[in-house]
């Protein structure tokens, strides 16, 4: 299996500045949304500080470079998808670190969702309310579980799925990079398919756009992922850019069977 990517962000309408932060790294086939939040400039410092310390650690356990692993392996997962699981327990490290070191920043965090790519398998992690969707056949599906107040809720049977749309406590998170010394973070894994597309992105954009209208932007664009990116973006600022919007698209295509996994000890 083969992956192209394309990303786009965007301040939004109603912000004067942007906490999010992506990382698009095909070499590694490592791809990263971040949605910072916390006061003065402190989001945008956290979920910068998630990408490049994410993107740090998977290029030195995907180069073979030796490098301790950071809290319990997930025993169901593969060795590179607790090396993304390792890597995301760091930068919540750092984050905390950074704002328990700088008054500026106390009390920032980020949520993130994150994809690492080999073959025909896609490891999957995230932490907030960040999302990673999955198109295929002409089907969305929400791969990621929000950690919110109002999914808390929804899977106790509390609020129904519209209900939790149109809360006002939908922003209200349970788990975020950066906020404690230790986080959990969820990991898993999928099979891919050739023509699959995943859409990591932050809420600005599925708070606003909904699942079906994804799929249709995503279908129209399919030869051309950055103008599919652009127009997920267009559309959440039409529908009012309350937020910042990122959009980060993963498209697998059929290439040599034979080609090897991405596995620790290969070149960046």
């Amino acid at each position: 299996m083969e992956y192209s990517a394309a990303a786009k962000t965007d301040v939004g309408r109603k912000r004067q500045g942007n906490e999010d932060n992506f990382c698009v790294a095909p070499a590694l086939g490592l791809f990263v949304v971040a949605d910072g939040m916390g006061g003065h400039a402190a989001g945008e410092v956290a979920s910068r500080l998630a990408v490049e310390t994410i993107r740090e650690c998977m290029t030195r356990y995907l180069g073979g470079i030796e490098t301790a692993t950071l809290g319990p392996p997930v025993a169901s997962c593969s060795r590179e998808a607790n090396f993304l699981l390792s890597s995301i327990r760091r930068a919540n490290r750092v984050i905390f670190d950074a704002a328990q070191g700088r008054r500026e920043c106390a009390g920032m965090g980020t949520t993130v969702v994150s994809v690492l790519v080999g073959n025909d398998q896609v490891a999957l992690a995230h932490v907030g309310d960040s999302r990673i969707y999955r198109m295929r056949d002409d089907r969305i599906v929400q791969l990621s579980r929000d950690h919110s107040l109002v999914q808390h809720d929804v899977e106790r049977g509390i609020l129904s799925p519209e209900g939790a749309r149109g809360s006002q406590y939908r922003h209200l998170i349970m788990r975020a990079l950066g906020v404690n010394e230790w986080v959990e973070v969820e990991l898993g894994e999928q099979p891919a398919l050739p023509g699959d597309v995943l859409l990591l992105c932050s809420d600005g954009l599925s708070d606003l756009v909904e699942d079906e209208e994804m799929l249709a932007i995503v279908r129209e664009h399919s030869d051309d992922l950055e103008k599919a990116c652009q127009a997920l973006v267009d559309r959440a600022n039409y529908k009012g850019g309350d937020d910042n919007i990122t959009a980060l698209l993963v498209q697998a295509r059929a290439g040599d069977r034979d080609a090897p996994s991405l596995r620790a000890g290969d070149p960046e």
